[in-house]
């Protein structure tokens, strides 16, 4: 597999990048790292690469694939026994359905619980809106570990839908939200991760503040 290049924001904040990352990584994908700050020239460069203005944003042989599910769709093409999907039909399309169900909305929780590595909230209280997404991302974790029997969401290896909410494990943590213990040990398993603990290390070499993103969180 040829040389390929990912475009990314910070690690600290932009949990799309998080999920392009882990799943170019799980797919053994040698990539380069492309940082972008979201300042008003960036984004302008950015804008005639990727007709979204988002990251990620991946770059294989002549190929551009922007958002996220495309890029585990196209990595899946181009590395089938990388397991990023299960094997089994049904699990296979339970893991796509709860992956799309992230991908297009938890809209409250993103905007109520931004990500955010370095920081620590232990007592902070999620508003009104968000705790119905909050109630419906536990429901999701639980059916899907009992079904499977973990420790990953669809098993003993992750896939694509631990890349989708991995950064929901992280927006938990920094926010000090209250899990059955079945989820905090599934909490625990996505953030002692290796990979994860790799794009820790490299989010706290980030500045404390940085200019605020124009990238979903």
């Amino acid at each position: 597999m040829s040389q390929a290049a990912l475009t990314i924001s910070s690690k600290n904040y932009s949990s799309w990048s998080l999920r392009g990352w882990l799943l170019c990584r799980m797919a053994g994908l040698d990539f380069a790292e492309v940082l972008v700050e979201m300042d008003d020239e960036a984004r302008q460069e950015l804008l005639l690469l990727s007709p979204s203005v988002l990251v990620p944003r991946l770059t294989h042989d002549d190929v551009t694939v922007w958002d996220t599910l495309a890029i585990a769709e196209y990595l899946h093409e181009v590395t089938p026994t990388a397991g990023l999907w299960p094997t089994e039909r049904a699990a296979r399309a339970r893991c796509r359905s709860v992956s799309g169900e992230m991908h297009s909305g938890f809209h409250n929780l993103r905007s109520a619980l931004p990500m955010n590595l370095k920081a620590r909230h232990a007592s902070f209280k999620i508003f009104s809106g968000a705790r119905p997404d909050v109630e419906r991302v536990k429901a999701i974790w639980t059916e899907c570990l009992e079904a499977s029997g973990g420790p990953w969401l669809f098993g003993t290896a992750p896939t694509v839908a631990d890349a989708m909410y991995a950064p929901v494990c992280t927006r938990f943590r920094t926010y000090a939200v209250e899990l059955e213990p079945q989820l905090e040990a599934y909490v625990e398993t996505v953030l002692s991760w290796a990979l994860m603990g790799e794009w820790t290390e490299g989010a706290m070499a980030e500045p404390d503040e940085i200019v605020e993103l124009e990238v979903e969180f």
